[in-house]
C-alpha cells in the first residue's frame, strides 16, 4: 500500500480491508487504529483527520525515536509521556518512588492540618471574644 502526504488516516484504515484479505485476517479495520509509538513506551493514538506520512516526518528521521503501528483499538488508554518515563523502571525502583510520594504526602497533611489547627484557633479565639462582647452589652 503507498502512503502519500494527502492520505488521512481514515483513508489508510479503509485501505487495510485489501490487507486483511491478502493475509486472511477476520477482523474488520474499524476494529484497528493507527498509533505513534514513542521509544519512551508513549503511544499516541492519530485522529481520523490526521496525516500519518506527515505526522512521522515531524517525528524526525530516526526510527528509533517514534514509529507508527496498526493495532486494536481496544488496547486501553493512551500512554502519556509521564506515564510512559517509569514503564521501563525496575520493580525497587519504581517501590522508592512511591515511598518518596508517600512521605512528601505526609509533610503535606501535616502542613495543612497545622495551617488550619492554627486558623481553627484564631476563629475560636475572636467567636469567644465576640461572645462575651455581647453578653456584657
Amino acid at each position: 500500500m503507498q502512503i502519500f502526504a494527502n492520505v488521512t488516516k481514515k483513508i489508510i484504515l479503509v485501505g487495510t480491508n485489501s490487507l486483511s484479505i491478502r493475509f486472511q485476517i477476520e477482523n474488520s479495520s474499524d476494529e484497528f487504529a493507527l498509533y505513534v509509538v514513542h521509544a519512551s513506551g508513549e503511544r499516541t493514538k492519530l485522529k481520523d483527520s490526521d496525516y500519518p506520512l506527515i505526522t512521522r516526518i515531524l517525528q524526525g528521521p530516526c526510527e528509533a525515536i517514534s514509529k507508527i503501528f496498526l493495532m486494536e483499538k481496544d488496547l486501553g488508554e493512551e500512554v502519556t509521556y509521564d506515564v510512559a518515563q517509569y514503564i521501563k523502571f525496575e520493580m525497587p525502583v519504581l517501590q522508592s518512588f512511591i515511598v518518596k510520594l508517600k512521605e512528601e504526602e505526609d509533610r503535606e497533611v501535616k502542613k495543612l492540618t497545622r495551617k488550619y489547627s492554627v486558623l481553627r484557633a484564631v476563629i475560636e479565639t475572636r467567636v469567644q471574644e465576640l461572645t462575651e462582647s455581647w453578653t456584657q452589652i
